[in-house]
């Protein structure tokens, strides 16, 4: 289907508008069917082989137990494992664990329909529970590491993996082995791959401008929250208040003549939620959500990981149903790298029981909603959590510490003018903050989209490649040459 295809991919080239400079891939020339339903057609040049064909299973372990560990990521790939927090890296000894080298594909058989998967850039020890694959020279180990974690093949990878949804899926060895996969010519691997790369790195550069501009503007953000609630500046004329005292209250200094210490307690009514058990928890969507701390972000709920309890015994839970408007706080690990983790329930976040380690807090006349907001999610309340937290591993809130928490407060309608007045100042910068958000995510699925369409012969690439610095044959071979050298070293060493 060369016109079909031809047309598809010009109509994707034209219409995208990207951050990153167009690149000039363009359709193949002629393309035939693969006969497989996640893959279509491929380029007429192209071979499917089978897995079995291309790579050999490797099953060699450690002597000494001595060399790096490494563990299999999501989002990378085979990486050293920098913190010894799972089963595997607690063992005395790593003796009879297996290995893996530079170039090898280990794959986590567990989650390989989860990008648990990757071409290792390292030689170490990895889980005896993991399959090892070592590719024959027919493959660029970098083409292959790009294929095997694409969007495209992760189908493949979901049909192969037998057991339940999402739960227990497991990729045999056998079955994986058995899988078909789209091969170009060895040149062309090193083309794609090396394509691929150079954009990746442009792509991420983007990326990490943004990441960059969204952390600047959240630290503008607090300052602006931080000295409106605490009084160091009137936001209604920009400038500090005419006279002011002593708080008594290290973390919150000088705080306006007007305003008044309280401890938290005096104005809120805190709930500290239900241990409803595990093994009562159903996962039918008609039952009733438990609202857990993984929950909580800085700002809001996700409800990407959900349990439920069932819905008739609602009833019998009166207390701890959420309710539009209530404040909760995570109360384990509740400052994270994105602030602290306190959130307003939402419309969308009811119906929903209460669950332990979280506390729901509702405010009382003296004290607005939107203003204990503010002080609980910024610089304060952590300066507050900090020493209370030093030197504890997993740190815990208990409900105690939250209502003992001190602040200072002005008059109910100053307080709604603050948060007029502190609206209208960050409303511009959360808005430049939605907008880059958005903008890393395009660039993510850009990205994703583009890996699948070139490792599947969608896209030809070999034109761009070659006008971009540091390719051709010698690069590549020398990069090849060291990869096997350094392979062939270590083997020797360790057979």
């Amino acid at each position: 289907m060369p016109n079909s295809e031809e047309s598809r991919h010009s109509s994707h080239k034209t219409t995208m508008q990207h951050p990153v400079k167009a690149w000039t891939g363009q359709p193949y020339p002629a393309y035939k069917d693969s006969g497989l339903h996640w893959l279509g057609n491929i380029p007429v040049h192209w071979q499917v082989r089978r897995g079995k064909t291309l790579m050999t299973s490797i099953d060699i372990r450690s002597a000494t137990g001595k060399e790096e560990l490494l563990t299999v990521s999501a989002q990378h790939g085979v990486i050293p494992r920098e913190t010894a927090n799972v089963t595997m890296f607690k063992a005395e000894s790593y003796v009879g664990y297996k290995l893996c080298w530079p170039g090898d594909l280990v794959i986590n058989s567990l989650w390989a329909w989860a990008y648990g998967l990757g071409v290792s850039q390292n030689y170490g020890i990895i889980s005896s529970a993991y399959g090892v694959y070592r590719a024959h020279s027919i493959l660029d180990t970098r083409f292959f590491h790009l294929l095997v974690r694409s969007a495209a093949f992760q189908w493949e990878l979901q049909i192969r993996s037998k057991g339940i949804w999402k739960s227990r899926l497991q990729l045999t060895d056998e079955s994986f082995m058995d899988a078909s996969m789209p091969v170009p010519p060895l040149p062309e691997q090193h083309a794609i791959a090396h394509f691929l790369d150079h954009t990746n790195q442009r792509i991420q550069r983007h990326i990490h401008a943004k990441e960059k501009l969204i952390k600047l503007l959240e630290e503008q953000k607090q300052v602006i929250i931080h000295q409106a609630v605490t009084g160091q500046i009137d936001v209604r004329t920009g400038q500090p208040y005419p006279a002011y005292k002593e708080s008594g209250v290290e973390w919150l200094g000088k705080v306006p003549e007007h305003w008044e210490v309280f401890r938290l307690r005096r104005f809120v009514s805190l709930t500290v939620g239900f241990p409803f058990k595990s093994e009562g928890f159903t996962q039918a969507d008609g039952d009733i959500r438990l609202l857990r701390g993984v929950n909580i972000v800085p700002g809001g709920l996700r409800w990407h990981e959900v349990v439920r309890w069932p819905v008739e015994d609602m009833d019998n839970f009166a207390e701890y149903q959420m309710q539009v408007g209530d404040i909760v706080v995570g109360m384990d690990r509740p400052i994270i790298q994105s602030g602290t983790r306190v959130a307003v329930v939402s419309s969308s976040d009811v119906p929903s029981l209460l669950l332990q380690r979280v506390a729901r807090i509702r405010v009382r006349d003296g004290l607005v909603r939107d203003f204990a907001v503010a002080f609980l999610s910024g610089k304060g309340f952590a300066d507050y959590l900090a020493p209370i937290f030093t030197g504890i591993s997993v740190p815990h809130l208990s409900s105690d510490q939250i209502n003992s928490f001190q602040f200072s407060i002005p008059s109910v309608s100053e307080q709604k003018s603050i948060i007029k007045h502190m609206a209208a100042k960050i409303g511009t910068i959360e808005s430049t903050i939605t907008s880059a958000t958005r903008q890393i995510q395009l660039l993510h699925e850009y990205r994703t989209r583009l890996i699948a369409d070139v490792v599947t012969g969608k896209l030809d690439v070999r034109e761009a490649a070659a006008e971009l610095p540091g390719h051709g044959p010698s690069t590549t071979d020398n990069a090849c040459q060291d990869g096997m050298a350094f392979a062939a070293q270590v083997r020797s060493r360790h057979p």
